[in-house]
């Protein structure tokens, strides 16, 4: 499934035993999964994260004892090499944008296909950033309150942050645009100060917000 040949601890928090079932059988047997943990509570997931590793949270929005975009942020701050995936039935872009701030790598809705779902967590775990397609129609559409004019960038930084927004690594960006991963990298740190940004979750985030996808 993904390229690191290190095994993966997941961990998925959900309150609903029907999802969390659902989820272990998609993904059981899938090369890579040494364990599968699942928790109905927030309280009782970090309580675990403290004792433990995760190397992928499969989370959910709405907790009964918790805000999972608060949560999020507490997992990163607790656990920052850990990848946080929402899954959720919530379809709000400002959700949305308001757990990748929080430290998200991505987010789908429980209605992505399995398919799709295995895609998403392959390019979180190779370092990207994931959505679902529902999810990348809605931060497509414009936001009502768009903050700052559109930043300019040049034709090839556009391509790379479209090339970004699909996951793809910097290796496969240079790949697919005939350059050199040092050339990448360049116009990924340049959109980056220009937009004032700190990582491709938060770009990907601006990009949306200043309409430069």
């Amino acid at each position: 499934m993904w390229k690191q040949t290190t095994e993966r601890t997941i961990a998925i928090v959900d309150d609903h035993p029907v999802v969390i079932e659902g989820l272990r059988t998609l993904l059981h047997g899938t090369p890579g999964i040494s364990g599968m943990h699942a928790f109905t509570s927030g309280g009782a997931f970090m309580a675990w994260l403290g004792r433990n590793h995760a190397d992928l949270v499969l989370l959910d929005i709405m907790l009964p004892d918790a805000n999972g975009l608060d949560l999020c942020k507490d997992i990163k701050r607790m656990s920052p090499e850990t990848v946080v995936l929402a899954v959720s039935n919530q379809a709000e872009r400002s959700m949305i944008l308001q757990i990748l701030q929080n430290g998200a790598s991505g987010y789908l809705l429980k209605n992505a296909s399995a398919a799709e779902f295995k895609k998403c967590l392959d390019e979180a775990l190779n370092g990207g950033v994931a959505f679902s397609r529902e999810v990348r129609e809605i931060l497509a559409r414009p936001g009502r309150d768009e903050l700052r004019a559109p930043a300019t960038l040049t034709r090839r930084e556009k391509q790379v942050l479209q090339l970004v927004t699909e996951g793809k690594t910097t290796t496969g960006i240079a790949q697919e645009l005939h350059l050199s991963p040092l050339t990448v990298e360049t116009h990924r740190r340049n959109m980056m100060q220009k937009l004032e940004v700190k990582n491709a979750a938060e770009l990907i985030m601006a990009a949306v917000q200043r309409k430069l996808l």
